[in-house]
């Protein structure tokens, strides 16, 4: 579960404990919504943790683009992002 599903199980448990009235017999719909207020807080709390301590790009390679002079005549250098299992690759 994801934040956007997290922020959805958690707005229809509000509208479930807060905004209905109806009487389900042997279903109370109020607990219901309660239930699905927690998954959500506990779903998005993960998600979070989850979203904060990911690494999207490792390492970092500088080259210099041979032959490619900029505006003022300077040479271009470009920025590589690679993740861990490309290193391999790119060799």
């Amino acid at each position: 579960m994801r934040i956007g599903g997290s922020l959805v199980l958690i707005a229809v448990g509000a509208v479930l404990k807060w905004a209905v009235t109806y009487r389900a017999s042997g279903v109370n719909i109020n607990e219901v919504g309660t239930i699905l207020l927690i998954v959500g807080v506990i779903g998005l709390a993960i998600s979070l943790v989850l979203a904060t301590t990911r690494r999207r790009t490792d390492v970092v390679r500088e080259r210099d683009v041979v032959g490619t002079p900029g505006r003022d005549g300077r040479m271009v250098s470009r920025t590589t992002y690679v993740q861990p299992n490309d290193l391999d690759a790119d060799l």
